[in-house]
């Protein structure tokens, strides 16, 4: 019996490149490789890109440069680069990383993984495997070796997008919107469950443009995926503020699965810089919109992104932003500075911001998050909380779960002391405090797990 060959994968991007990436993973456990976690073990390292915006493609670029380095060092035999970088420049990274054993676009990986196995074997590879035009959504996407910890996991709900945000790259990327039949969501949420999954998280380009193409829409989804055992917790990320589907807001008040949070970036608030932006209304309307979710759903958590210092905006635009943040109390906030991308409308904008103006206006917009946050967090001290654990403690002297109000990676943590439960298990808590990073400090409140 021949010794088995060690595989490893570098992931970047977003929670919808992750599941790329636990399909990548997926694909090359189905050809007899052994996945570690260890790059330095690995005879092969594949490397999931990320290109949205600058600082994305540029931190893509020098991974894939570390793992040519490793190789050339002989630390490793193979790198394989993979995902949205390869989308976007398709055969141009050949030109700039000849030592890359072979190139991917975005596809369903059955021929990445193949080749891995190939190229592990000694065998001679293509360099460069092109995917399909557009991934059908009505694809069955297979089994997935999921990244995230055994309490949640993510659920893309469709691929692509049909907005036409000047600043974006992914439409040219992962092409047009187009919803996975309600049928595979719902087999999927199944698997999913079985596998120990309490929470779902849907994730998608634009979640809230879901079943517009194929005559349904997000609100019987929810319903549909709530109808699934073993889910406890549905939670909706990546919603595009304008054509709402209303009937969320009733879903996430009285629904017992749906949470009462809602991702809905809103980039903006200056009516100017949101029509530069390509974005559909003005900054009334975004206001509109977060004020009646706030009224139809009155324990909503709003998480929302702003885009500063994109051409055009002035101080007063700027300082918009800073006063929606107060006014509608948002405590979950994104924000990033604007990246010039090649080959985007805003590319070409007149009035490029300076990198300092951008730099201090995105700082003005957390400054502002941070202020409501503190509060919003210290009057939860003395409240009881439902939470759900997302790592053991296994030697600290706290385990790390989350409340309703907060999606992994991106907002806060409950740690609670005294507790031995495990990932996936719901604690009652009592929040006795606030962390030098926001986080609740908890203890349990009745000492059980469900």
């Amino acid at each position: 019996m021949s010794d088995p060959t060690f595989v490893s994968l570098v992931h970047l991007g977003c929670a919808r490149n992750l599941i790329d990436s636990e399909l990548i993973l997926g694909r090359m456990g189905e050809q007899g490789l052994v996945v570690t976690d260890d790059p330095s073990t690995a005879h092969t390292v594949v490397v999931n890109t990320c290109s949205f915006i600058g600082p994305a493609q540029t931190e893509s670029e020098n991974a894939i440069k570390d793992l040519l380095e490793r190789k050339a060092r002989g630390e490793i035999q193979g790198v394989v680069v993979a995902g949205c970088l390869v989308q976007r420049y398709r055969r141009k990274l050949q030109e700039r990383f000849p030592q890359v054993d072979f190139f991917a676009e975005i596809s369903d990986y059955t021929d990445l993984a193949r080749r891995v196995r190939e190229l592990a074997d000694g065998r001679s590879v293509p360099r460069y495997l092109e995917g399909p035009a557009e991934r059908s959504a009505a694809l069955v996407e297979g089994g997935r070796l999921r990244a995230t910890p055994g309490s949640y996991s993510y659920l893309r709900i469709s691929h692509g997008c049909d907005h036409k945000c000047t600043f974006c790259t992914i439409p040219s990327i992962r092409g047009l919107h187009r919803s996975k039949p309600i049928e595979n969501l719902v087999n999927e949420a199944r698997e999913l469950a079985d596998e120990g999954t309490r929470e779902l998280i849907l994730v998608a380009e634009d979640s809230t443009w879901w079943g517009r193409d194929i005559g349904k829409e997000l609100p019987e989804l929810l319903e549909a995926l709530g109808e699934v055992d073993g889910i406890r917790w549905i939670r909706l990320m990546y919603a595009y503020p304008n054509r709402f589907p209303w009937d969320v807001a009733r879903l996430m008040r009285e629904h017992p699965k749906v949470l009462p949070y809602i991702d809905i970036p809103v980039q903006h608030a200056a009516t100017p810089v949101l029509r530069a932006m390509g974005r559909a209304g003005s900054g009334d309307q975004v206001r509109k919109v977060l004020g009646r979710l706030r009224e139809e759903v009155p324990d909503l958590t709003i998480r929302t992104t702003f885009l500063m210092g994109f051409p055009g905006e002035t101080d007063e635009d700027a300082a918009e932003v800073v006063d929606l943040v107060r006014e509608f109390r948002l405590s979950r906030v994104g924000a990033f500075t604007y990246s010039p991308e090649p080959g985007t409308p805003a590319f070409e904008l007149p009035g490029q911001v300076s990198a300092a103006d951008a730099e201090a206006r995105y700082t003005a917009v957390l400054e502002a998050r941070d202020e409501v946050l503190l509060a919003s967090q210290e009057a939860l001290i003395g409240r009881e909380l439902e939470v759900l654990v997302d790592e053991p403690a296994r030697g600290r002297d706290y385990l790390v779960a989350r409340g309703p109000m907060d999606a992994p990676e991106v907002d806060l943590f409950a740690l609670v002391t005294g507790s031995d439960a495990l990932p996936g298990d719901f604690l009652k808590v009592r929040v006795e405090g606030v962390g030098e990073q926001f986080d609740l400090v908890c203890t349990p409140d009745d000492g059980t797990a469900s």
